[in-house]
């Protein structure tokens, strides 16, 4: 998690919030915290999206989507407002460690993990499917482990299972090269059996501690996927690898269906294998080391909206989703810093602090402990974004290294490097051509390529300026190409004391790919 930054807002809704999660296409995920101590994930969508009517339509699909997948092994959508000045959505957290955290720390998982984790990922995938939706990512990063059970998470891009295939907007991986099905891939229709494929590849990657398709770059991770076997590791044996074998198939037709899957991985249900305990020493070390840490960040001071502007009795929503909030808060909901307590609200605040903290630290412990909720990240994959700041005139900073009305000198040219995604995946190269402008203009060109076999031509609009770092809104430049689709995130380039420049992308559904790069133009 990262601290929150001036342009964030301090409260969405009924929670104040604690620290930034992630991003993606449309908008920003951040930690919150109601005032009765319940930390959730907020995702809130970038306040020009909102104004589109189109998109607000599409938004408010994407939630009642959402919230009509629950089961064991997802999480239900706690709130929301597709109607707000800037739509939001929350859902609960859990600091339970990603199948990719647990393999990377501790290797292999033990059989009995495996199984368990694949009953309960197959059984989410049968309640997912039977709602019309696709997951359509799939992948270790969105499977979290608590102690009772697996949760699959992240419908940013569920559709409606008539919907056609998406690739990422400004990279060149689609969803998690080596994870998604051929048919995905190719562009062709995409059923629930490719949830399946991808389901498979998991499977197959918490037995072994290595992908069934691996490559050097995104391009050759697609053509295996596409043309070649699987390569699946002495770990994966028995019937847990025909399993995996068959939902590895090229053909949609030769998968199992999930209720299928889950009843040969489990016959008397994913809960069986839970209930005994179905995680090693290590990963539950971790589970514990989350909440521990969970409840050191929940532990500060309340402040004065605790104290004075708490929702009345900090209900659960009811069926439309939305927690009123008292009209003396709006100022709070989107950046406003909060006001200074009234005298009543402060000698509130003392009686009651410690008696609030208390409730909250116990609220925590019971969500950690038993992994009631997980955090999902739905809707458009979301980013948050801003308009250019005004500042003092470009290579110069001022008393404070302020913002600069345009971008200075040293960021000038021609740059280019490789780029990797965040798990580590290498996905191909990028070029970067940045000139001159004020914010709000378009002001660097890229091209992303891989193997010369993908490529995606992106522009960029500078949204902020300071000396040794630029902030930009990124989307396709409408070149035509295989594996672009036109959304949109925010990127950033940074001067490092080498002479580098330092890029970072907040594409999560392109890998939140990042990248060193060095001038090309002398």
């Amino acid at each position: 998690m990262e601290p929150l930054l001036p342009e964030d807002p301090q409260v969405i809704g009924a929670y104040r919030l604690l620290g930034r999660l992630g991003a993606g296409g449309m908008g920003r995920v951040y930690l919150g915290r109601s005032a009765g101590g319940r930390t959730v994930a907020v995702k809130a969508v970038h306040p020009h999206f909102a104004l589109d009517e189109q998109f607000r339509a599409r938004f408010r699909r994407e939630v009642e989507a959402a919230r009509s997948v629950g089961g064991a092994w997802t999480a239900p959508v706690l709130d929301a407002d597709p109607g707000a000045a800037v739509p939001w959505v929350a859902t609960g957290y859990v600091a339970g460690p990603s199948l990719t955290e647990a393999v990377l720390a501790g290797g292999p998982q033990p059989q009995r993990t495996v199984r368990a984790l694949g009953a309960g990922l197959a059984e989410a995938l049968a309640a997912v499917h039977a709602l019309g939706l696709v997951h359509r990512d799939v992948k270790p990063s969105n499977v979290l482990l608590t102690l009772d059970g697996p949760r699959l998470i992240d419908f940013g891009i569920a559709r409606a299972t008539d919907g056609t295939a998406s690739l990422t907007a400004t990279g060149v991986s689609v969803g998690s090269p080596g994870y998604m099905a051929p048919e995905q891939i190719l562009g062709h229709g995409v059923t629930g059996a490719a949830d399946v494929f991808s389901l498979g590849a998991v499977l197959a990657y918490a037995a072994t501690g290595e992908p069934p398709f691996a490559g050097d770059g995104a391009a050759v991770l697609l053509y295996k996927v596409v043309h070649e076997a699987p390569v699946l590791g002495p770990g994966l044996a028995g019937d847990l690898r025909s399993l995996v074998e068959a939902c590895l198939a090229k053909d949609p037709a030769g998968r199992p269906s999930p209720q299928e899957l889950a009843r040969r991985l489990a016959p008397d249900g994913a809960g069986a294998l839970v209930g005994a305990g179905w995680l090693p020493g290590p990963v539950v070390e971790r589970v514990s080391r989350r909440a521990v840490e969970l409840l050191d960040l929940e532990g500060g001071e309340p402040t004065a909206l605790d104290a004075g502007r708490r929702p009345p009795g900090d209900a659960v929503p009811g069926p439309a989703g939305a927690v009123p909030t008292p009209a003396d808060a709006a100022p709070l909901l989107w950046g406003a810093p909060p006001p200074p307590p009234t005298e009543a609200a402060e000698d509130s605040r003392k009686a009651g602090g410690g008696r609030r903290r208390t409730r909250a630290v116990l609220a925590a412990v019971g969500g950690l402990l038993a992994a009631a909720a997980v955090a999902v990240v739905i809707g458009l994959g979301l980013l948050q974004g801003g308009d250019g700041d005004k500042g003092e005139a470009r290579g110069t900073t001022g008393t404070g290294g302020g913002p600069a009305k345009s971008v200075p000198r040293p960021f000038l040219g021609t740059w280019a490097g490789q780029v990797v995604q965040s798990d580590g995946t290498p996905n191909g190269t990028m070029t970067a051509v940045i000139a001159d402008g004020a914010p709000g203009t378009y002001v660097v060109r890229t091209t992303y390529s891989a193997l010369n076999v993908l490529e995606c031509h992106s522009k960029g609009k500078l949204l902020t300026a300071v000396p040794t770092r630029l902030t930009l809104e990124e989307a396709t430049d409408g070149t035509p190409s295989l594996g672009c689709t036109g959304e949109t995130a925010r990127i950033t380039f940074s001067l490092a004391a080498d002479g580098k420049l330092m890029y970072t992308s907040e594409d999560t559904r392109g890998g939140s790919p990042h990248a060193t790069l060095t001038r090309r133009d002398g």
